[in-house]
């Protein structure tokens, strides 16, 4: 696999979720949405080395999500309940600012998470990272599972309130 598609693969794994609620957003058929998510992921690796890498990639991803929509619907015309081009756009906008809101708590999320210390990252870790149960945890770490599952949600509550104040303050500034 050369460079480029392996790049067009990592941008498309963080994007696919938001593109295929945009696309659910449009498409009724649970269907017809796969197809046209098949045909987005198809779209955004052939066409990736007419990405600019200066710019956001959802945002982008999307706007090839919107033409794909768009012959969807064009080729479903005849169904009443089917979307005009400017309801379209607009999802598509506000599709593209809820990316760049998810994405900016997900860099928060990422410095509250430094900020942890080592009880509370080894717990996390083990949580998300390993995929564990309270209970594998606290087989692991000598604890028992409901003390690890208190410990998560204190941990959890912390890096909420870390993101929030985050989040504040950058809109402060």
């Amino acid at each position: 696999m050369d460079e480029t598609v392996r790049q067009a693969a990592r941008h498309w794994t963080l994007a696919q979720p938001a593109v295929s609620a945009f696309i659910a957003s449009v498409v009724r058929d649970f269907r017809d949405r796969d197809d046209v998510l098949q045909n987005v992921a198809v779209a955004v690796i052939e066409s990736f080395d007419s990405y600019d890498r200066n710019s956001p990639f959802i945002p982008w991803a999307i706007g090839i999500a919107r033409r794909q929509v768009g012959l969807y619907l064009r080729r479903r015309g005849r169904d009443p309940l089917v979307f005009d081009d400017d309801a379209v756009a607009c999802l598509a906008v506000a599709f593209n600012e809820q990316a760049q809101v998810r994405s900016t708590a997900f860099d928060f999320l990422q410095d509250c998470l430094g900020s942890l210390d080592g009880r509370a990252k080894n717990l996390i870790g083990l949580r998300y990272r390993e995929d564990l149960k309270p209970a594998a945890i606290a087989s692991q770490t000598d604890m028992n599972p409901n003390s690890v599952a208190k410990a998560l949600q204190r941990i959890r509550d912390q890096l909420r309130q870390c993101i929030e104040r985050k989040a504040l303050e950058a809109n402060v500034s």
